[in-house]
């Protein structure tokens, strides 16, 4: 299967695509609003995984472009930027795939990170919201350290918590999510709880910057 990462160039995209690569059997394009940039950080990547003796590639360019044949899209992109994403690629998707929202709203001040929550009640939201007809979208990976997803050489020993309100889609993504090495993933619900799962992320950016050694720290439920 193909998972494309649109904005794979940035820090989180980086981390999905390496482990994937790395660990899966799952084909691996990134994507960017510019082909080179895109072209350029998968060459990058590539090298990375070579270097370590690992038989697998990464492939890029536009964004449009790496969707158009992939099953999964995650849009590893910032907030603000999920609707106008989806409909820039919305005609490289078909019936059956299925998008993927990481993305948390967040605002910083004097005192930390907090939520911003959107309109819509959450960023999965407008993703579903925007999303064309017969495409699921499912919300995952949300509380990730991109750091140390991105370290090949750290050990994850986390949860991501899956949303969605098709049960095959979020099968989907979640047994994607499984395939990488440390990672489990816990069905959370409907997207109607997205508001929750989003609001951690800045939660957990506050505690990792006022403790020592939990810089890339990370959600396990027991």
């Amino acid at each position: 299967m193909k998972i494309a990462i649109l904005g794979g160039t940035g820090d989180i995209g980086e981390g999905l695509a390496l482990r994937l690569a790395a660990d899966t059997p799952h084909r691996v394009a990134v994507g960017s609003r510019e082909a080179e940039k895109a072209e350029t950080k998968a060459e990058e990547y590539t090298t990375e995984l070579e270097s370590r003796g690992l038989d697998a590639a990464v492939t890029g360019g536009e964004n449009a472009a790496v969707a158009a044949d992939a099953r999964v899209v995650v849009l590893a992109v910032p907030p603000y930027h999920v609707g106008d994403t989806v409909e820039a690629v919305a005609a490289s998707l078909d019936d059956g795939d299925v998008l993927v929202s990481p993305a948390t709203g967040m605002k910083r001040d004097e005192e930390g990170f907090h939520y911003h929550k959107p309109g819509a009640g959450s960023v999965t939201k407008i993703v579903a919201d925007a999303a064309p007809e017969g495409v699921a979208v499912v919300g995952a990976f949300h509380n990730l350290a991109a750091a140390r997803l991105a370290n090949l050489d750290a050990e994850l020993g986390v949860d991501t918590l899956v949303i969605g309100d098709d049960e095959d889609a979020k099968r989907t993504v979640a047994d994607v999510a499984e395939g990488i090495e440390g990672l489990r993933a816990l069905d959370a619900g409907g997207i109607a709880n997205a508001t929750e799962i989003e609001g951690l992320t800045p939660l957990l950016i506050n505690v990792a910057s006022n403790n020592d050694g939990l810089h890339d720290l990370g959600v396990r439920f027991r």
